[in-house]
């Protein structure tokens, strides 16, 4: 972990609908609320950069919800603060999480012209019958308006959300959505691929309990699943993270600053903050924060050291490098094997676990079963 570092991320609540598999803190608004809320937003910025953050930041997100719904001058008001009350460094990586079909030529030359350097678009299948049975606003040919308008604004980082286990989604169309997206021009640098999963309080959970939903069969996903890193890796994108495929040297620095323990402040409407070993959450009471956007805020939890050493476990093992047998020990100042000695011998006899290199990670099989693997550090 560099301790020289942090990431902040911020969110944007609004979407034009919310997605029939959505659970995340997101919902339509009208424009007065969104320009109070960016009032509310950009104090919050200002009291964390002169309050709590302390270290330059080595990424910055802006997610949500769909901040491109906003409209542009209020991004590039959100990205002005950050840059007047935070110290970026050189190399910062910056990202704004896009819709298809909510952006234009225009809107993404002024993400350009303000600092933006990487653009994420969730895109989820090129098959229009899959997007509109996820109840997703767009098509593919609004992704590709939308693509080709970052590209000419000149964004060359850019990475496309996929998804699979889509309702009525097969084998064959999940091999089209691959290499149809591998082949854009200029290539994506970064993919995004991970199966639907069906969360509590969603219009997708209704209908899985009234038998009304049409995902692929636990076979049908394996293999799904397999196809993913074969045909990804034929493209030149190497899997770092169980969902996660990047062409060399385009990995997101944000999601790896999560992975391995690195201090992040969240801003926004329910947004996370982990930082001094503690773990603090935003109020997702919408009046209460723009009313207070300073003070909104709760501790979660302090953590102990056997929270972090677990936490340090579970998330480094998503990376498929995995984690470094010495740097636990600099972190915690307890080798590895005294301290899980047993569930690693087990996983590593079961053919889950690997050590090469100082570095303990999954294996093939492993990453199949992570998180199975990953109970046994919790």
């Amino acid at each position: 972990m560099n301790n020289n570092t942090s990431e902040l991320y911020i969110h944007i609540p609004f979407c034009v609908k919310k997605c029939l598999y959505c659970d995340f803190l997101s919902f339509a608004s009208d424009d007065k609320v969104k320009e109070k809320y960016i009032d509310a937003l950009c104090e919050e910025l200002m009291f964390i950069g002169k309050e709590r953050c302390n270290t330059s930041l080595s990424s910055v997100f802006i997610g949500g919800g769909t901040p491109s719904v906003l409209p542009a001058e209020l991004i590039v008001r959100v990205m002005e603060c950050v840059k007047e009350n935070f110290t970026l460094n050189g190399e910062a990586e910056v990202t704004i999480e896009c819709n298809p079909g909510t952006v234009d030529e225009e809107k993404m030359r002024a993400y350009f012209g303000c600092g933006i350097n990487r653009i994420s678009f969730g895109l989820q299948s090129v098959h229009d019958e899959e997007l509109k049975k996820l109840g997703r606003i767009h098509t593919f040919n609004d992704f590709l308006n939308s693509y080709d308008a970052a590209v000419k604004a000149g964004f060359t980082n850019i990475n496309v959300d996929l998804m699979s286990d889509i309702p009525g989604q097969s084998v064959d169309s999940w091999n089209r959505t691959l290499k149809t997206i591998c082949e854009l021009k200029p290539a994506p640098t970064h993919i995004s691929a991970y199966s639907l999963i069906v969360e509590e309080g969603t219009p997708f959970a209704d209908m899985a309990e009234e038998g009304k939903l049409d995902i692929p069969d636990e076979d049908t996903d394996r293999e799904m699943y397999h196809m993913t890193s074969k045909i990804l890796s034929e493209y030149g994108y190497e899997r770092y993270e169980i969902s996660n495929y990047a062409k060399e040297g385009h990995e997101c620095r944000h999601n790896l600053g999560y992975w391995t323990g690195v201090t992040y402040y969240g801003a926004g409407l329910g947004a996370a903050s982990y930082y001094e070993g503690c773990r603090f959450t935003n109020t997702s009471e919408l009046p209460v924060y723009m009313d207070d956007p300073i003070d909104s805020f709760k501790l979660d939890e302090k953590l102990t050291n056997a929270d972090r050493m677990s936490e340090y476990m579970i998330l480094g093992l998503r990376l498929t490098k995995g984690v470094s047998i010495t740097e636990f020990k600099e972190r915690f100042c307890r080798n590895l094997s005294d301290v899980y000695g047993r569930e690693i011998e087990r996983f590593k006899a079961e053919g889950l676990l690997a050590e090469e290199d100082d570095m303990l990670h999954l294996t093939e099989q492993g990453l199949d079963l992570a998180n199975f693997v990953m109970q046994a550090f919790i």
